[in-house]
């Protein structure tokens, strides 16, 4: 059986075709794409480019809200449901349901899988919002395929099948998570990926005060979206989203977006090392920003020094796997974000059933 992973971003496509042989997965073929003409147009031109035609399509999804937290066969209520929680991550699930459009006539089954679907069991205290029970509003959390992967990886390196670790998935999108014995107990994204850690373009934490002030002073709900989604974060402070070129420079712009960056992150760390009650193993840093940037991962390690975390100088320069030295309390690891494997693992899983 061939599967073809799906995975409509923000502003890119990512997918690989693999090749499922006696339960053994084969990666056939890969590749990350710039939009260009919109998802739809994107995602027609890779299916044109595959050596060989699937069997099967599983299509990565954002939000899957309370309807879905399983794998889901795709059909016209499906979509309909999708396009219900397109408000609640606009700058991803409609680009999966045009991903979906795109390769509904190619005549083979397809499923949709749910980042949320890996924060749909936290805890209470963790989902609960503390406003009145009559919004309907909860925390779901996100980057879950990358969380997942990222736990499971974590887990092969240590010789744990469910480790106890803080899970950083850091790109254009942030999150952190903690992860007890392989499950999620908390999550810094909640109602949409809007909140927690500061990313390229969108905020994290942000008084809800100052929406009320903006909105007070004549600010749309569509001109407030699109700030909080495309004008925010590192974007607002230094004038780009791209870390590397940030990094780069030297005017106090720049410096004062990295170092918002990093302390954000160290936040959360922190507290979810406390709500771990000192029994984290690991560390994991992921994501283009987690896997690619020494620069990022020495400094937030060295403001959690006081953790005993120690990284090794030379094997955090290389983008090693395991980034911290000997004598260090937690591992860390850098991981490449690997979402379509997992993707693809619980695609055979679901259709062997």
């Amino acid at each position: 059986m061939r599967i073809l992973v799906i995975n409509c971003g923000s502003s890119t496509l990512k997918y690989a075709l693999f090749d499922a042989v006696r339960g053994a997965l084969t990666r056939i073929a890969s590749a990350i794409v710039e939009w260009s003409g919109g998802a739809a147009a994107t995602v027609e031109r890779a299916l044109a480019t595959l050596p060989f035609p699937p069997d099967v399509i599983a299509h990565r999804v954002v939000h899957g809200g309370d309807q879905f937290v399983t794998p889901v066969a795709i059909d016209d209520d499906v979509i309909l449901h999708l396009a219900e929680l397109v408000p609640l991550a606009p700058l991803h699930n409609a680009a999966s349901i045009d991903g979906i459009a795109a390769t509904r006539g190619i005549g083979v089954p397809q499923i949709a899988v749910f980042d949320t679907a890996f924060f749909a069991g936290l805890p209470e205290r963790a989902s609960r919002c503390p406003i009145p029970s009559r919004a309907g509003i909860r925390r779901y959390g996100f980057h879950g395929w990358s969380h997942r992967s990222a736990t499971e990886r974590c887990g092969l390196m240590l010789g744990s099948p469910a480790p106890t670790l803080v899970t950083l998935h850091l790109g254009s999108g942030c999150s952190a998570a903690a992860i007890d014995h392989g499950r999620a107990i908390d999550t810094s994204m909640g109602y949409s990926p809007l909140e927690g850690l500061m990313m390229g373009t969108r905020p994290g934490d942000l008084d809800a005060g100052v929406l009320l002030h903006l909105q007070q002073q004549g600010m749309s709900a569509v001109a407030l979206e699109h700030m909080l989604y495309h004008e925010s974060g590192l974007y607002a402070i230094a004038g780009s989203s791209d870390m590397r070129a940030l990094l780069a420079r030297e005017d106090a712009a720049a410096r004062d977006a990295v170092e918002l960056f990093c302390y954000r992150i160290v936040k959360y760390v922190g507290a979810y090392l406390a709500a771990l009650e000192g029994r984290a193993q690991a560390i994991v840093f992921t994501g283009g920003i987690g896997s690619g940037s020494a620069e990022i991962r020495r400094r937030v390690s060295e403001s959690l020094a006081w953790t005993g975390l120690r990284l090794d100088p030379a094997r955090n320069a290389r983008d090693e796997a395991r980034i911290s030295d000997s004598t260090s309390s937690l591992v860390a690891f850098a991981f490449v974000a690997d979402e379509e494997s997992a993707i693809a693992a619980e695609t055979l899983r679901w259709f062997s059933r």
